[in-house]
């Protein structure tokens, strides 16, 4: 059964309209044992915190016991600052970490013949579906995958299928299907439900998950002064759910600007970005809309690390964001080939020389932002000419300048209208 619920109004739906919808999710089921998983802490306007902690409490007052697995991918795992500030009260011993290299179990292959088929030519190679050993349980009634669509560099629109194989998923799939989406084209890709990528997660669900218990619960949200707004709420155990909060992300989270930005700023909230493999989403969701010899100017005072991990780090740093080319060369090497969603990563990370990134941060050196291939600036000195205490979203002038200020660009996608085509 489907359950759609939109709001009537820009305020978003109450913590009431969602309470019961949560509660209608469940009905007519008998549940002892429930696994939840949750989106982390880098996905903290999704709702998910709230909609997770409602499930815990209901569920677990009905007699369940449930399990809680924060849907990582290849992140750091959750801090207990960070689980309180998302999940409220539930016990931090309930949260079991996700690890990508460890704690998977191979499901089977998407064959290369249908790689090449949906990737055009551009992947020929299978692909193995790995997935926690735990969504894998017998002992689960169900397994509840809530989480927000939003525009994605990877896979197009965020989530559903996603959740399950990147966010709980192991290496081969994490890796490959980064790298399909990163040689295939971020920009044929963003905003777009339907994508070679998607095809990958939508095959791996088909064939290896079609007979477990999968509830997804799907957001979409925007927060425009930082406080949670959640326009729709999708609920399904098909496709269909995803299909419908796609339509109304697309209305919510993706602006179109008349014209390229000459000058963007972009705002990273020091307590959700720490590196820039989570900051670079400032590159991801703005490179449709920046003019040709532009400038992305990068607001971080939170960053203090590259990769998210101290072997992607250091990929990061001895590769840099270089560009397509220059990273299709470095694939020779054996740790980078190794790690394909940090090739990945480095390619969507690179402006391909195309305008202009400048970092800046408080905690990594002036020298090694260059080395990666960045401009870097004093995070201190920059802010007070662009404080985003005083940028209000979209357009401001500044001392005579036009710039246009991003608080968030995680909840976002922007495009050029007059070179896209509208």
């Amino acid at each position: 059964m489907d359950i759609f619920k939109i709001a009537r109004s820009e305020k978003g739906l109450s913590k009431s309209e969602i309470k019961e919808t949560l509660v209608q999710s469940l009905e007519g089921r008998e549940l002892k044992n429930v696994l939840i998983l949750p989106p982390d802490f880098t996905r903290f306007h999704s709702n998910a915190g709230f909609i997770t902690n409602f499930y815990y409490h209901y569920l677990t007052d009905l007699g369940c016991q449930v399990d809680l697995l924060p849907t990582l991918g290849t992140h750091v795992p959750m801090t207990r600052e960070q689980t309180e500030g998302m999940y409220g009260d539930i016990p931090f011993e309930c949260f079991i970490p996700h690890n990508w290299r460890k704690d998977v179990v191979k499901l089977g292959e998407v064959p290369p013949e249908y790689m090449e088929r949906i990737s055009e030519g551009s992947w020929k190679e299978a692909v193995e579906v790995e997935i926690n050993k735990l969504v894998m349980d017998p002992r689960y009634d169900l397994i509840i995958s809530p989480g927000q669509v939003v525009p994605h560099e990877v896979v197009g629109m965020s989530n559903h299928a996603k959740n399950l194989f990147v966010g709980a998923g192991g290496s081969s799939m994490i890796n490959s299907s980064h790298m399909v989406g990163a040689v295939y084209g971020m920009e044929r890709i963003m905003g777009r439900a339907d994508t070679p990528v998607r095809a990958i997660y939508d095959y791996g669900l088909e064939h290896f998950l079609k007979d477990r218990p999968i509830l997804f619960v799907l957001t979409v949200t925007t927060a425009p002064k930082g406080d949670i707004l959640t326009h729709g709420l999708f609920i399904g155990e098909d496709k269909t759910c995803f299909r419908e909060a796609v339509k109304l992300a697309r209305e919510k989270n993706i602006d179109f600007v008349e014209q390229g930005i000459k000058k963007c700023v972009v705002y990273l909230d020091p307590a959700e970005f720490k590196s820039t493999w989570l900051g670079n989403k400032a590159v991801y969701r703005t490179r449709m809309a920046i003019a040709d010899g532009g400038d992305l100017i990068i607001l971080a005072p939170g960053i203090e690390r590259f990769g998210e991990d101290a072997a992607v780090d250091a990929l990061i740093r001895k590769y840099g964001y270089k560009g397509t080319s220059r990273t299709m060369e470095s694939l020779n090497n054996q740790d980078l080939r190794e790690n394909l969603s940090a090739a990945a990563h480095l390619i969507h990370g690179s402006s391909e020389g195309r305008f202009r990134i400048i970092y800046c941060v408080k905690d990594i050196s002036r020298e090694e932002i260059e080395k990666v291939g960045y401009q870097a600036a004093d995070y201190d000195e920059v802010i007070l000419k662009f404080d985003p205490q005083k940028l209000r979203y979209g357009y401001n002038t500044v001392e005579g300048e036009e710039i246009y200020f991003i608080p968030n660009p995680a909840l976002g996608l922007w495009i050029n209208k007059e070179k896209f085509g509208g």
